[in-house]
């Protein structure tokens, strides 16, 4: 996101606040637990090829490098889905400041190595932890409902770590006075009819 500007594109003074506007957001969303973009959809393709999206967590954020970080477990149907097709779209919401932000985004899954353990190392202390040791997969069967808080854990982990490398965003800011829209690339900021 942060690659020279191409020829021909001039950024102004509100294209550069625009674009640091939006990766400091998202910043803030990643370490707010009540941040509105705290939990995003995450669209992807399912492996019928028809659409998928969940909600997610937005873990991590690297401006610099251009991409997002959630986390799942390595038997969610996502992992499968952007093994297949990496293409994804995250879409973040705001009621506070009447924003949408849509991310499209290629997606690569770290189910063991360096970065899925160095991520399990920061996170195998905290409350979330269990849901990544469940000797379950997502979305598997019950004989009955679970007791609220109630987990069995696996010896192992199962912690996958996807990157999401941020294609563009799609920015819509609703307003009494006017609405505004603006797509946002590597390129520059182009600005849009709403």
């Amino acid at each position: 996101m942060e690659a020279p500007v191409a020829p021909g594109h001039a950024v102004g003074p509100e294209d550069k606040a625009l674009r640091d506007m939006l990766w400091a957001e998202l910043h803030r969303a990643s370490r707010d637990r009540h941040h509105e973009w705290r939990t995003p959809v995450l669209a992807t393709v399912g492996i019928d090829g028809l659409p998928q999206a969940r909600t997610v967590v937005l873990r991590e954020v690297d401006s610099a490098g251009g991409s997002l970080r959630v986390y799942t477990d390595r038997r969610s149907p996502k992992v499968v889905e952007l093994g297949q097709t990496p293409a994804a779209t995250l879409v973040f919401w705001s009621t506070r400041r009447n924003w949408q932000l849509r991310v499209r985004c290629l997606g690569t899954v770290d189910t063991s190595g360096p970065v899925a353990e160095a991520t399990w190392a920061r996170v195998k202390d905290a409350p979330s932890a269990r849901d990544y040791l469940h000797p379950a997969a997502p979305g598997q069967a019950l004989a009955a409902a679970p007791e609220p808080g109630a987990s069995s854990a696996d010896h192992h982990h199962h912690l996958a770590v996807i990157t999401l490398e941020v294609l563009e965003m799609d920015w819509l800011e609703l307003a009494r006075t006017g609405h505004r829209r603006a797509r946002v690339t590597a390129a520059g900021v182009s600005w849009l009819v709403p």
